[in-house]
């Protein structure tokens, strides 16, 4: 079978992987001169199966009311004159509900637990290496007031049997050495010991590379401008290169995944929620973070990267805006040097943003649509490194007509038509 992947990121490539693997002809088109040069570039560097939770909680309207009056608020929100982005608000705030964030955290871990089985197996087939450790996660509690609510994700946790630990500060400073030089800046945590961390652009770039070497062929630097129709399906591609074309198509295009579908009558709600990130040197290892530490007051991501620390978090709806803002660099910085002081040289930060694709219910959008050679594996929000190899290996067994390893109903476009 000949199938066309949109899009270069972690999420296509790893798609294109599993199809390539599976015997099957495969095509990546990409705008960018490389893979993973988006979204997926500097990233948190989290691979946080344990840590998936959809932004849309109860509460998160309140918090959201407070965290405006922040100094370094984990939100920003920059209203526009525009619909799509009001419409897709309201569909969040509809999910800020206790039955509507069990349904979909419930999701999200099913494809994030999947893709922790698919990456620990794609690292033995291939011996990819990309700066990973395997060291668990940290959600790091400033206030009693959060350890205290610690038990509302546990529930999910349990039911899907994520191991997981709730520490006092001395367990905290016990998984991660260096925050007992700033141990009255906490209370306690909790401990996901089978999340993992890596840099997804370098994996993305090296799994892109193997892929080559089974046959998938990339076209870099190609715009892709729209999807032909007839007789009901898909039957090209139009490219700045030509029409493209193939037995079934897969789109992973992230935030960029609606203006494709659009024209075609497909209403796919993903809107680009940007997040920042900087990385900056280590400059003392045991000062450093050993893994990943979540500081939940700013809601921002602490992660070892080999020698470099990448700090990421805000979210920021914007729409497609890329400018990077000072005060949200400041807020990284904040975060870091609050707890780990000496651990990395922030006159050396670098930094970033991206814009990640985010539905209102948090879970990704993967599977068939209306037309019946079109497939979608987008929407991950901040997880697409997580769920990038289980969502990767579940779309090329829909688009090939296997039968998938978990339930997989539930997480396509149709759930959106209720």
């Amino acid at each position: 079978m000949k199938v066309l992947v949109l899009g270069a990121g972690v999420v296509g490539v790893t798609s294109a992987y599993y199809l390539a693997r599976a015997g099957h002809e495969v095509t990546v088109v990409d705008r960018q001169q490389g893979a993973g040069l988006e979204t997926s570039f500097a990233n948190a560097g989290q691979v946080s199966f344990g840590y998936s939770s959809p932004w849309a909680a109860p509460g998160i309207p309140q918090k959201a009311l407070r965290w405006m009056f922040m100094r370094h608020s984990p939100l920003v929100i920059r209203p526009k004159m525009d619909p799509v982005q009001w419409s897709w608000l309201w569909q969040m705030l509809r999910n800020c509900t206790e039955a509507a964030y069990q349904t979909n955290k419930s999701r999200m871990v099913r494809v994030a637990d999947y893709s922790r089985t698919a990456l620990a197996d794609l690292r033995e087939e291939t011996g990819i290496e990309y700066d990973g450790r395997e060291r668990g996660t940290l959600q790091l509690f400033r206030t009693q007031a959060q350890l205290d609510h610690v038990g509302d994700d546990l529930s999910v946790l349990k039911q899907y049997g994520v191991p997981f630990e709730v520490l006092d500060r001395a367990g905290c400073v016990a998984a991660e050495p260096a925050l007992g030089r700033v141990r009255e800046k906490f209370v306690g945590g909790l401990r996901l010991p089978q999340d993992e961390t890596g840099d997804a652009h370098i994996f993305t770039q090296r799994l892109a590379a193997i892929c080559a070497e089974k046959g998938v062929t990339f076209h870099y630097g190609t715009r892709i401008e729209r999807l032909m129709v007839q007789g009901g399906d898909i039957t090209g591609v139009v490219t700045s290169a030509g029409v493209l074309t193939a037995d079934r198509y897969l789109l992973a295009l992230g935030s960029y995944s609606p203006h494709l579908l659009a024209p075609l009558g497909l209403k796919v709600p993903v809107y680009p929620v940007k997040g920042y990130s900087i990385t900056l040197p280590v400059l003392d290892d045991a000062a450093a973070p050993a893994s990943t530490v979540m500081d939940e007051t700013y809601k921002i991501a602490i992660t070892r990267l080999g020698d470099r620390i990448r700090v990421g978090g805000t979210a920021e709806i914007a729409g497609f805006d890329l400018h990077l803002h000072d005060e949200r660099r400041q807020t990284l910085l904040h975060s870091v040097m609050d707890l780990y002081p000496q651990g990395g040289d922030p006159a050396r930060a670098v930094f970033w943003c991206g814009l990640r694709p985010m539905t209102p219910d948090g879970t990704p959008i993967i599977g068939p649509t209306k037309y019946p050679s079109l497939f979608l594996n987008t929407g991950h929000g901040t997880l697409g490194w997580t769920m990038s190899c289980g969502s990767g290996k579940l779309a090329a067994d829909l688009v090939t007509g296997q039968r998938p390893n978990i339930e997989y109903a539930d997480l396509a476009l149709s759930r959106y038509a209720a």
